[in-house]
């Protein structure tokens, strides 16, 4: 193992800088090449390499999104594209590769390494936190604390003007962000991917709150609800209550942007060292995780496959304090 490749790959998430960054340190220490790879799996076929220093990651631990750039990649779903890709690693003389990001990048890691004989070693980062394996992925604590930070100015003007506000954060496939910040801002109520959305009942508590003369009403909803989005449940509501006045925000990409939090950047800065140590120690096809602040090593065929459960204690904390 003389030279390793990191690249980053899918949505970009707060704290792959530094991720990046922890990479490339761990490596050059350990008396390693590094090489990144630019615009994921994409500038893999590329052959679109870059040299890496300990200068080339100086101050970037504090920035969002990725300084190597990401991509998906249809053409990595091909096995010509994966072939393309090997000869150009081969020609660099990558020994071994530290891939970050989500489902996707795991899954099309997976593949390759089933093809062609490189050892692979995967960093969980996506602002979902839906990987098996790890209690966070990198970039979610960062984009929970940018939608609570909105909501807490949303819900200023809510009370202001006695009015519902749906937030829609956010979480195609998880409801952990709405979740989360559900709680921290006192919202009302949460709508998950993960939970059977019932409307009226929504709409039976946001009438109780009404008649009980409660100036704000702020629901959650995430992007990926049953119900719809915020715009769809919002005109649900409107229908039931006319007289309400009711409002939508949607929060987009703001939370995928943004300086990484402190836990952010300890938590990426572990989890880069200790993925060049289980390259150099012969590891490969694994993602690694932190579990109760213990470093887990999961497969990825285990990964991909199974997605981390919303609780229903914390579902039963937003009804019980809302």
């Amino acid at each position: 193992m003389n030279k390793i490749a990191v690249f980053t790959s899918g949505g970009d998430a707060p704290g792959m800088n530094a991720c990046v960054r922890a990479v490339v340190r761990t490596a050059l220490y350990m008396g390693k090449e590094v090489v990144g790879i630019k615009r994921g799996y994409e500038g893999m076929i590329d052959g679109d390499f870059v040299s890496l220093d300990k200068r080339s990651v100086s101050g970037i631990i504090q920035q969002g999104g990725t300084f190597l750039q990401s991509a998906r990649s249809k053409r990595f779903m091909t096995k010509e594209g994966r072939s393309l890709a090997a000869k150009h690693l081969k020609a660099e003389g990558i020994d071994g590769i530290v891939a970050i990001g989500g489902d996707g990048t795991f899954t099309g890691a997976n593949v390759f390494t089933s093809e062609h004989e490189f050892a692979f070693v995967g960093l969980p980062g996506t602002i979902d936190n839906d990987l098996v394996g790890t209690d966070f992925t990198i970039g979610y604590d960062t984009a929970v604390n940018t939608a609570m930070a909105a909501i807490d100015n949303i819900k200023d003007t809510a009370n202001a003007h006695n009015r519902i506000f749906f937030i829609e954060v956010m979480g195609k496939d998880a409801g952990f962000i709405a979740l989360r910040s559900a709680i921290a801002t006192g919202a009302e109520a949460v709508l998950v991917p993960e939970h059977t959305t019932n409307l009226d009942e929504l709409v039976d508590q946001l009438v109780t709150n009404r008649t009980a003369k409660k100036s704000a009403n702020i629901v959650i909803v995430a992007e990926g609800d049953d119900a719809g989005g915020a715009f769809d449940v919002s005109k649900y509501v409107q229908e039931k209550i006319p007289e309400a006045d009711i409002r939508v925000t949607v929060l987009g990409h703001i939370q995928r942007g943004g300086r990484p939090t402190c836990m952010e950047r300890v938590r990426a800065s572990q989890m880069g060292i200790e993925a060049v140590k289980s390259l150099i120690n012969g590891d490969t096809g694994v993602m690694i995780g932190l579990i109760n602040q213990c470093v887990v090593k999961t497969p990825f065929s285990q990964a991909i496959k199974h997605h981390q459960k919303i609780k229903p204690a914390l579902l039963e904390m937003v009804q019980i304090l809302g």
